[in-house]
């Protein structure tokens, strides 16, 4: 773009400078008032995570050897529980462990992971108090009711031992949220200038002498504008 489109360009968006505000106002209207509404709030729920390890109950002989078989069922245990943390039946068992059973379920999220032989859940929900009755009944779930649904275990809960307690912490807000008012503040900008340069394209009048050069006609002269 050479100099004089740049030049051009500047006296389109002086000329239609209001196509360019009044979006951005209206938008500005609705996206302030969400801007400042995420950031005081600054937290959009409660997170907290429990890792444990676990393992088979064995009655083992005296023997030699490493063990080695011994960790790698242990292996397998602790991906046999993060598969079951994962499921509807391990959110049904907590709701029936939960003392209080009006505690709502509805916002809980569960995620579960495990590296070789520990595993790790993670917990979100709305509700700090609930949280921390739902995590509760969680690790009583996980040492008492896994016999339940793999009957592997030969009738015996999985040997599980909890390696940290779960803290509540508050959860930041989403980042989504919080660049949402700016992103519609940034498309009211470029819809602004679409508007403008679209009433530059309909409208014929002329406005400055380079506007008769690009019809073709010559220019033999000009009135300067009376500055007085």
């Amino acid at each position: 773009m050479n100099r004089m489109d740049f030049a051009e360009l500047f006296r389109i968006l002086l000329r239609r400078w209001w196509l360019i505000v009044l979006p951005v106002a209206l938008a500005a209207v609705i996206a302030v008032p969400e801007f400042l509404r995420a950031s005081s709030s600054g937290q959009s729920g409660y997170n907290a995570r429990i890792s444990y390890s676990a393992a088979q109950i064995f009655n083992l002989p005296e023997r030699d050897g490493d063990y080695a078989d011994v960790w790698v069922a242990s292996q397998y245990t602790v991906d046999a529980l993060t598969d079951w943390a994962r499921s509807s039946s391990f959110r049904r068992e907590i709701q029936d462990q939960l003392a209080d059973q009006d505690t709502p379920l509805d916002s809980l999220q569960i995620a579960a992971d495990n590296a070789r032989s520990v595993g790790v859940i993670y917990f979100s929900h709305s509700n700090s108090e609930a949280l921390q009755a739902i995590v509760d009944a969680a690790m009583l779930v996980l040492t008492t009711r896994s016999q339940q649904y793999f009957p592997q275990l030969g009738g015996d809960s999985a040997q599980v031992t909890i390696l940290d307690q779960a803290t509540i912490a508050a959860a930041p807000a989403p980042l989504t949220n919080r660049l949402s008012p700016l992103i519609r503040l940034g498309i009211a900008v470029l819809l602004g200038l679409a508007l403008a340069l679209f009433a530059e394209y309909i409208d014929q009048t002329i406005y400055h002498q380079d506007d008769l050069r690009r019809l073709g006609l010559p220019v033999l002269g000009s009135v300067p504008r009376d500055r007085a």
